[in-house]
């Protein structure tokens, strides 16, 4: 029992020491537009076979000396109602869209606004990930950022990238982004 008491306080001096920093962040979207595999693609560098979210997976991620506790939410229509559940203390929200579903582009809009709105995540950055630009057929991240009204989003720091899950494209710009974001707001 001390020893891990012991243990746990060198951890958090060293954290306090090094500045590493944990951040909440949830990786919301619709089914299927690629949040596991971006979750997985982040935290082990890798495509892993995956299977419908329900419920949900949580993972830490390293990156650039940043600690990020991550929450990969299911997004079935059953599901989004939960969501709220888990914004309390969200530093970030990653929102996956899939770039080729076309069709459900609106419901995208309507439940990321709806999402926007809560009080817990007024102060939450916004990373889109225009996923699936690998494929055939996808809009452009201009088109999906105008699909899903980007521009009207008043008092939010957000921006918005292409990226490939599969391929892992696009990722990395968007967490560098994310990190900037973080460390300026933790100033």
């Amino acid at each position: 029992m001390y020893t891990s008491q012991l243990g746990a306080l060198f951890s958090s001096l060293f954290s306090k020491l090094w500045g590493e920093k944990e951040v909440r962040i949830l990786i919301l979207g619709l089914d299927g537009a690629g949040k596991t595999t971006i979750l997985y693609r982040l935290q082990i560098g890798e495509v892993v076979s995956t299977i419908p979210t329900i419920g949900f997976n949580v993972e830490t991620v390293t990156y650039k000396n940043i600690k990020f506790q991550v929450w990969d939410l299911g997004g079935q229509t059953s599901i989004r109602p939960y969501w709220r559940c888990y914004y309390s203390n969200t530093d970030a929200v990653i929102y996956v869209v899939d770039s080729v579903d076309k069709d459900r582009m609106q419901t995208s809009r309507e439940e990321l606004h709806a999402m926007l709105e809560e009080e817990e995540l007024k102060d939450a950055a916004l990373l889109v990930f225009a996923n699936k630009q690998d494929m055939e057929g996808a809009l452009s991240a201009a088109e999906v950022a105008d699909a899903l009204g980007l521009s009207t989003l008043k008092n939010r720091q957000y921006s918005i990238y292409r990226t490939s899950a599969l391929k892992g494209e696009g990722l990395t710009e968007g967490l560098d982004w994310l990190v900037n974001i973080i460390q300026e707001n933790k100033k």
